[in-house]
């Protein structure tokens, strides 16, 4: 007996499992789903049988994998850098004291600890204004 593949409406979220990737379903090409990566990006193909609902977990992974896509692809606005305070500082290559706070905001961020990263942050913004400004 053979069963007809589920039908989805567009922008559901599904779990290709051929592909190991979480998708929105766009529609299908023939007897194919197409499917787009969270946030944008490159469509791919995919066989029905191979899909499943995203569970919340995986939705919410691909969701922050995207917006961090998303910052990472953001270039700096001209004239900002040592004192913007919508991004993370950035340690000054060749000082010791940066490199030692960088090192303490990314071992928070290993930790989840989220209140020990934004005090590492500010710790390195008032380094920098105290020791690279000027």
């Amino acid at each position: 007996m053979r069963t007809e593949p589920a039908t989805y409406e567009p922008g559901t979220v599904l779990y290709d499992t051929a592909a190991a990737k979480v998708g929105e379903y766009r529609g299908r090409s023939g007897s194919r789903v197409m499917l787009r990566p969270l946030g944008g990006g490159r469509e791919w193909e995919a066989e029905p049988a191979a899909l499943r609902p995203a569970t919340d977990r995986e939705r919410l992974g691909a969701s922050l994998r995207a917006a961090n896509n998303r910052t990472l692809a953001t270039p700096p606005a001209p004239g900002t850098g040592v004192g913007d305070p919508d991004r993370p500082p950035m340690p000054v290559t060749g000082c010791d004291a940066c490199a030692r706070l960088a090192d303490r905001r990314e071992a928070a961020r290993a930790a989840f600890d989220h209140s020990a990263v934004t005090d590492a942050n500010v710790l390195l913004r008032q380094h920098q204004r105290e020791e690279h400004e000027g």
